[in-house]
């Protein structure tokens, strides 16, 4: 066991993607020592995974590569991947926080130089890409890791693909004996920016994503869409990466549901209508058809929204769908009432794409510790206890709200650091 004391007042921050990253790097830069634990392998988050964001429809690197260099640049900031929260002790102002660091099977050698991956004859689930390709055992997560080192998934890893990336390592980096770590550290306040995850689809039994390799969900497509995922950009139906002429988008799906989650995830419109752009680009005649309870895009999306629907060859339908039918020929038969006239409609399309809400992590996996939380599993900020919600574990949010209130929630952790 390690003890890590920062100076009085420093922060935790739990969580490592755009919120965490936007939160620590606030209060690191008007002086205060934080530590900034993920649980995976590199920061960054969701918004790693994503093609394009808005509001101005960048890249994940526009956004996230210069809070990379902020953050290797402040010596205020300890950071640790591979690393969860098991307990905390204490109380504001002077909290004592036990972290768990996982092994990484690499250590601080590694030149990311990428060897191991060529050697290692191991592969497993790529869950980056939501399981839609493959990845070797040893890997770097994606293109643009940070912290750039390979981690090894061990249990992935056969005999012979052990002795092969320990022996293509020049730089003996590969160490598989390596051990869980635990660190103390001292805090005065603990923000928590520990994310969301995509509703689970095969929980809709009436919309057979288990059944059929053309129904998806928005997040899949997006790492589809994304120049380095799973098809290196092509929108293509998975199965077997037929280009298509026909697509659905079913809208709420698991959101405003009492089955599922009741709350509108606040994202999915403008998702949907931003990948309609991905769709166009690539399929110029493609028709086009989503089904909806309401089309929500608040403030200045509305404009966005309102050129989307000039598109002569998509279809708007305000229903909700009531099933999906495989048909063997692999498109998918979309079945819902149009709430406007009544009538029940039955479409064929190759493909259809689940709008999945938003779940806050700790909602799903439990919080490692008692936390103030509401009947969704959101965290609410507790003041009295210097216990700060930011970003999607607060609530259900775009990446511009989200960097807002890891803004606030950094305000707030710095102020009792003051006091």
């Amino acid at each position: 066991m390690t003890d890590e004391q920062g100076t009085p007042g420093a922060i935790l921050v739990v969580g490592g993607g755009i919120s965490g990253l936007t939160a620590a790097l606030e209060a690191a830069e008007v002086g205060n020592d934080v530590f900034l634990v993920e649980k995976s392998p590199s920061f960054g988050g969701r918004v790693a995974q994503l093609n394009e964001y808005f509001p101005k429809l960048c890249p994940p690197s526009c956004g996230l590569e210069i809070n990379f260099k902020r953050l290797k640049a402040n010596r205020k900031i300890r950071t640790y991947t591979m690393t969860t929260v098991k307990s905390v002790t204490g109380g504001p102002g002077k909290y004592e926080v036990t972290l768990e660091i996982a092994p990484r099977y690499v250590n601080s050698n590694c030149t990311a130089c990428g060897e191991c991956t060529i050697a290692c004859p191991d592969e497993m689930e790529n869950d980056f890409n939501f399981g839609m390709d493959k990845c070797k055992a040893a890997y770097l997560p994606h293109e643009m890791a940070y912290p750039r080192r390979y981690v090894i998934n061990k249990s992935a890893l056969s005999s012979v693909g052990a002795e092969a990336v320990k022996a293509v390592c020049k730089y003996n980096a590969v160490d598989l004996e390596m051990k869980t770590e635990t660190v103390k550290v001292q805090v005065a306040s603990i923000i928590w920016a520990t994310g969301w995850i995509p509703y689970d689809p095969t929980k809709m039994d009436n919309l057979k994503y288990n059944e059929s390799d053309s129904i998806i969900t928005n997040m899949m497509l997006e790492r589809m869409a994304a120049p380095n995922g799973p098809t290196k950009g092509a929108i293509v139906r998975p199965g077997d990466n037929n280009a298509i002429s026909s697509i659905a988008f079913v809208q709420c799906a698991g959101s405003r549901d009492e089955n599922h989650l009741e709350y509108c995830s606040h994202i999915c419109c403008m998702a949907t209508f931003k990948q309609m752009t991905y769709v166009r680009k690539q399929y110029p005649d493609a028709k086009i058809y989503v089904f909806y309870i309401d089309l929500r895009t608040p403030g200045k999306y509305e404009k966005f929204r309102e050129a989307r629907m000039t598109d002569k060859n998509a279809v708007f339908i305000k229903g909700k769908v009531a099933q999906i039918i495989p048909e063997a020929d692999g498109s998918v038969t979309v079945v819902a009432e149009n709430a406007l006239t009544g009538n029940k409609i039955s479409q064929k399309v190759d493909m259809a794409v689940l709008a999945t809400g938003m779940q806050p992590s700790l909602g799903v996996q439990g919080a490692p510790v008692t936390l103030n939380m509401d009947s969704s599993g959101f965290v609410i900020s507790d003041n009295d206890k210097a216990m700060f919600a930011a970003g999607c574990a607060k609530k259900a949010a775009d990446v511009v709200t989200t960097t807002q209130s890891s803004t606030a929630a950094a305000l707030k952790a710095i102020q009792v650091s003051r006091r």
